[in-house]
Order: C-alpha cells, then sequence, then structure tokens
C-alpha cells in the first residue's frame, strides 16, 4: 500500500468509455481522491459509493476530483456505474486491477479483493491512503476528512 507523503505512482489506467487516464493527469490542477471497492456488487462498497455522491458538493468546493475504482472488465464497470447513477469517473485497470497496481491485492488465500481509499495532493503527493481488506472498514470517512482539511491549512 502506498504511503502518507509519498509520491504517488503514475499509472496508467482506463475509465468506463475506454479513455486513458493517468494519475499525473491530474497533477497541477486539483486534489484526487480514488475510492477503490472490492466489488461492483458489495453492498457494503456500494454504500461507501452513496456516501461519496452525497458528498460531490463538498469535494468540489475543496476542488477534490473523486475516482471509483472497480476490479472489474469496462463493461461491467461501465453498466454499475449507469445503474448506479454514479457521477464520477469509473477506472478499470488497463492490465491487472487498478487495486494492484496501486498495492491494494487480495488477501485471505488471494479470495478477497482488499478496498480502500488513496488521496493525492494536487502536486501528486499522497495525503491519505488506507486499505482494508473487509469493506467495513475500508472506507475510512474521518480520515479522508482530516486530510482534506489538510489540503486546505496548506493553501
Amino acid at each position: 500500500m502506498l504511503e502518507n507523503g509519498s509520491p504517488a505512482p503514475d499509472v496508467m489506467l482506463e475509465d468506463t468509455d475506454g479513455q486513458a487516464v493517468r494519475l499525473s493527469d491530474h497533477k497541477g490542477d486539483h486534489a484526487v481522491l480514488i475510492y477503490f471497492m472490492r466489488s461492483t456488487s458489495c453492498p457494503v462498497c456500494n454504500r461507501h459509493v452513496q456516501d461519496l455522491v452525497r458528498r460531490r458538493e463538498e469535494f468540489a468546493e475543496d476542488d477534490v476530483q473523486v475516482l471509483v475504482a472497480v476490479p472489474a472488465d469496462r463493461q461491467e464497470a461501465h453498466a454499475w456505474k449507469n445503474k448506479r447513477r454514479v457521477p464520477f469517473p469509473v477506472l478499470v485497470g488497463r492490465r491487472g486491477t487498478p487495486h494492484e497496481m496501486l498495492g491494494l491485492s487480495r488477501k485471505v488465500f488471494g479470495s478477497l479483493q482488499q478496498s480502500g481509499s488513496v488521496l493525492i495532493d494536487s502536486q501528486g503527493i499522497i495525503r491519505h491512503a488506507h486499505g482494508a481488506t473487509m469493506p467495513t472498514s475500508a472506507y475510512d470517512k474521518k480520515g479522508i476528512s482530516v486530510a482534506i482539511q489538510g489540503l486546505r491549512a496548506d493553501t
């Protein structure tokens, strides 16, 4: 898993429209919060995404772009995004899952996909990194809020 204060790796992901998305594309513009779902069928993860959607104006006011990463193929991710009316870009991996590309591997005999969140500031530095095997503890709402407050204090 990534560490706070370290530079974000410049991985290339893909959105549900097939467009390449590099984390460095956002550098210099705004902070990026990526929520990594365990799966699109995980009810707990879907509740976390609903909270992100409810908080979208708060994130916009703080100039934080929210992205949701799913360990699914592009077609499944696209269908999920439309069904759930997710207003954020939804990302998949180009090779492997986006989770593996940022250090959220499968745990417990390789069967449970880790989920979590990463906040990267506008300079490409990781300000919050949290991962968990159980989805109930993967969405660190308080930790994300504290990290965003830290972004405000730095401006």
